[in-house]
């Protein structure tokens, strides 16, 4: 398997916030949902995922960093000396009960002894002996990002994601959720060498939508009004995350000036409740204005002098 950095690529000093970005961004090159009927973007996509489940955990980054587990996640065995290296070094040493080149230790002396082996392989008692000996591999933790839209994000629901071993889950959104928020599939993970699953964990990111802007517990958007409209007054179609609601416009609103719809923000720390929705009124110029609006207002700014920049500036 690739170094993690590497597979991500990101340094190894990288901050775990430069880490996850690099993830977010790969994953969602190579998801097998966009690249249908490509194998290779699929093995990418578990390379990834794979590389994030090691470096993307603090404490296990730490751990791979100081040598103490490989690139899978495995604990890393200690350096390894066979005997044939001693016995080489000094003829004087001789094999114990599994060498060949004379008598070792009797039952119960001190000395080199197979289960030394066992210990330095991974085994232990009977099972290292030749029942099942060997390296076993622990419960591996997958970790996926997955990206929903804002309306899924404020009304939370059930959704479908694809797992790194191509496995599809059905996951619950709960409402509020929010950006970068990590939701843990218990038992999801990928089987150790026990059968025994790891846990999956579904990292959320949340889709930008088209005219809203976040802001805490808030959405800002904008709506453009005719001059007309703001001169006199208006009931206007506003669209929110929820559906069209009618907003009236006051009679004589400013640009800039925010309208407020009271709970069609996102959702509160509180059960049912959610912020608001700030609407920026932006007043539209009209279009194919003639001679005679021109001449009109004209007349009516000499009338009415106009400071739109303010006392003393030109």
């Amino acid at each position: 398997m690739a170094d993690p950095y590497e597979a991500l690529g990101v340094a190894r000093a990288a901050s775990q916030d430069e880490i996850r970005k690099a993830y977010r961004k790969a994953a969602k090159e190579t998801h097998p949902d966009l690249n249908p009927g490509k194998p290779e973007a699929e093995a990418r996509f578990k390379q990834i995922n794979a590389a994030y489940d090691i470096v993307g955990d603090a404490e296990k980054r730490k751990r791979y960093d100081a040598g103490e587990i490989d690139e899978t996640g495995a604990e890393r065995q200690p350096e390894r000396h066979f005997y044939r290296e001693y016995a080489e070094a000094d003829p004087d040493i001789r094999y114990g009960r599994r060498g060949a080149s004379g008598p070792g230790p009797a039952d119960g002396d001190a000395g080199f002894d197979y289960d030394i082996f066992a210990e330095l392989f991974g085994g232990r008692g009977k099972g290292a002996r030749g029942e099942g000996a060997g390296f076993r591999m622990p419960p591996q933790d997958v970790r996926y990002a997955f990206e929903i839209g804002l309306a899924d994000a404020i009304n939370g629901g059930k959704k479908q994601v694809v797992m790194p071993d191509g496995k599809t889950l059905d996951i619950a959104i709960p409402k509020g959720i929010r950006e970068g928020q990590v939701l843990r599939l218990k038992g999801q993970g990928l089987p150790g060498s026990d059968g025994k699953p790891g846990d999956a964990y579904v990292e959320i990111a949340i889709r930008p939508e088209p005219g809203f802007e976040r802001e805490g517990d808030d959405l800002a958007t904008v709506l453009p009004v005719s001059l007309g409209e703001a001169l006199n007054g208006a009931s206007v179609r506003v669209d929110t995350v929820d559906g069209a609601v009618d907003l009236k416009v006051p009679k004589g609103v400013k640009d800039g000036a925010r309208l407020r719809l009271r709970g069609k923000g996102m959702p509160r720390g509180k059960a049912g409740e959610r912020g608001d929705q700030l609407v920026e009124i932006r007043i539209v110029p009209p279009e194919g204005a003639d001679a005679a609006l021109a001449e009109f207002m004209a007349e009516w700014e000499q009338a009415h002098p106009q400071s739109p920049r303010g006392k003393g500036r030109a």
